[in-house]
């Protein structure tokens, strides 16, 4: 049901691969509630994803861009306000790599220049959007950037390897840069710390299915969906959180401050 909550907004929906992406689902409520969006990915990833029906079904724009360059930051950044007629009002990241989970390297025999790659696209994307648009300053007052994140950041989950620390790099991106975004123009920078979620790139996390039920069972109201993630999305995007900056904030169904569940005593 949509409420217009976004209309006449403008914004970027980054990491839509397929209808399992959250991203996707972001993309999808955005234009729901009336925003106008750009969709964009990298080239790698537009080749074997489903981007293009996404596009079609939203009349949305696709721009490639991979979010470790600079130049094509700022080239998707420009073209995004050229296409969508104005500045942005919101910028989803979405956006995570490791070639270390890919090949399975256990976390003490990480090869360390994969691991750079890692951040560079994981998390330093986060810090080089930010700085793009900030120099160009794309970004209407009262804004919103988003970038998404998982619970690893602060504690041990030993599979999701060095992504972990990609996350925890990424959130502290968005209290580092929100204050100087809060000070230009009120706009602010959080990220979302989802429930596991059956996305392509989730299930190529080792031991993902079991985990995902062991969280369910863990969380009071079972794990979060992508579909509730993107509604949760389009409410910090909305013009009703515009004090809520610089935090970390969980959509997890009650994971993150549980100890211990009678469901899994049970099981």
């Amino acid at each position: 049901m949509s409420n217009n909550l976004l209309k006449g907004k403008r914004g970027i929906i980054f990491g839509a691969l397929d209808e399992q992406s959250i991203a996707w689902k972001v993309a999808e409520e955005c234009v729901a509630q009336g925003a106008l969006i750009t969709l964009t990915n990298a080239p790698v990833a537009l080749r074997f994803g489903q981007l293009d029906a996404l596009a079609e079904k939203l009349n949305a724009e696709i721009i490639p861009c991979d979010a470790t360059s600079i130049e094509e930051l700022e080239n998707l950044l420009t073209k995004s306000m050229d296409i969508l007629g104005g500045k942005l009002d919101f910028i989803l990241h979405s956006i995570g790599m490791s070639v270390n989970v890919r090949k399975k390297k256990p976390y003490t025999d990480l090869k360390h220049d994969w691991m750079q790659k890692t951040f560079d696209v994981s998390a330093i994307s986060f810090h080089k959007l930010m700085q793009s648009a900030y120099k160009l300053d794309v970004m209407n007052e009262w804004g919103s950037i988003l970038a998404l994140s998982y619970i690893a950041a602060q504690r041990t989950f030993p599979d999701y390897s060095e992504m972990a620390e990609s996350k925890a790099l990424l959130e502290s991106f968005a209290r580092s840069f929100g204050y100087h975004w809060a000070l230009k123009n009120n706009v602010r920078v959080n990220t979302i710390s989802q429930s596991p979620t059956m996305t392509t790139a989730g299930k190529g996390v080792k031991g993902f299915v079991d985990f995902f039920d062991y969280a369910e069972k863990m969380s009071p109201m079972g794990n979060a969906s992508a579909e509730d993630c993107a509604k949760y999305c389009v409410s910090l995007f909305s013009d009703f959180t515009r004090m809520v900056t610089m935090q970390n904030l969980y959509h997890d169904g009650g994971f993150s401050n549980m100890g211990m569940s009678p469901a899994i005593l049970e099981k």
